[in-house]
């Protein structure tokens, strides 16, 4: 209905047979909807607030009261960016291998936010593409079979690319990513592996018994005694930031500004998004991590100057 509505509004005295023909949707159904719809309308719901339908004597549809819905809709970020987040983890589950409209409407967004308000999400694997990280229906079928696998893994704070045999229990979508919840033979423990950094993956025939770890109702982070505590000022571009990591201390200044507090094993990734942000944002505390700042902007100038 919240498509027929506008379609109707729109187009006055169109038929329920051609309605129904165009949406797909048996006439009666049609009629027996558009007799509900009556009881819609906007806050506080008085008469001249509810949409008001009429069917004439030839089956054609009037639709008055519902002025709302000829207007576009008109997102927040804060919905923006959920919606984005969620049509991008919709195209990557099982059953929906191709999804035109959806990956069409999902392109026309992330042009509408733009990189910067994007952030991070500017990166989820396959959203350009409108598809799934390499790598996870392997995952998905390890899970499913509980078998070990081999993987290679790029360390997001390092780079580093390390090969690890693992035990995957859960796959799941946070955050407009993709995880695998395992265990890490190689170290005898629980890890978190986001599926976009596994650059290669080997099956094998080791059947696992599951240790029943957590899936999608995790933390994506687990804070530790040895983080740092990194107090960051982010200005109102990138205040996306404080509203997509985990933070704390979370101050709200007269310029709109926010200044928040991130846990970090390391501080690396923090300096490349700041480099990133740069000028909407700025490290306060610790002193060193302006230097690193500086230091990646310096290797990045000599690229360009080579």
């Amino acid at each position: 209905m919240l498509v027929i509505v506008p379609y109707l509004v729109q187009h006055p005295g169109t038929s329920l047979d051609a309605a129904s023909a165009l949406f797909g949707v048996p006439a009666a159904q049609l009629r027996r909807d558009l007799d509900l719809l009556f009881l819609s309308g906007l806050p506080p719901y008085g008469p001249g607030d509810l949409i008001d339908v009429d069917v004439d004597e030839d089956g054609c549809v009037w639709i008055a009261m519902a002025d709302h819905f000829a207007r576009p809709l008109r997102l927040t970020r804060q919905e923006a960016l959920a919606v984005t987040v969620r049509a991008t983890e919709l195209l990557a589950t099982p059953g929906v291998p191709e999804a035109p409209a959806l990956a069409s409407a999902l392109a026309k967004l992330r042009v509408a936010l733009g990189a910067d308000t994007l952030g991070d999400l500017a990166g989820i694997a396959g959203a350009e593409a409108g598809g799934a990280p390499p790598h996870l229906e392997a995952l998905r079928q390890a899970t499913d079979g509980h078998r070990r696998v081999r993987i290679e893994y790029v360390a997001a704070s390092t780079g580093e690319r390390s090969s690890r045999t693992i035990e995957p229990e859960s796959v799941f979508a946070s955050a407009g990513h993709w995880y695998a919840a395992a265990w890490d033979v190689d170290v005898d423990g629980e890890r978190l592996f986001r599926i976009d950094r596994i650059a290669a993956t080997e099956a094998t025939d080791v059947v696992f018994e599951p240790r029943g770890l957590e899936g999608a109702t995790r933390p994506l982070y687990t804070p530790t005694a040895d983080d740092t505590a990194v107090r960051l000022l982010l200005r109102p571009p990138a205040r996306w930031v404080a509203e997509y990591y985990a933070t704390t201390d979370v101050r709200v200044r007269e310029d709109g500004s926010v200044e928040a507090t991130f846990p970090a094993r390391r501080t690396g990734w923090i300096a490349r998004l700041l480099l990133r942000l740069a000028p909407d944002a700025e490290p306060i505390e610790p002193p060193e991590l302006a230097d690193e700042v500086r230091e990646l902007a310096r290797q990045a100038l000599a690229v360009y100057a080579g």
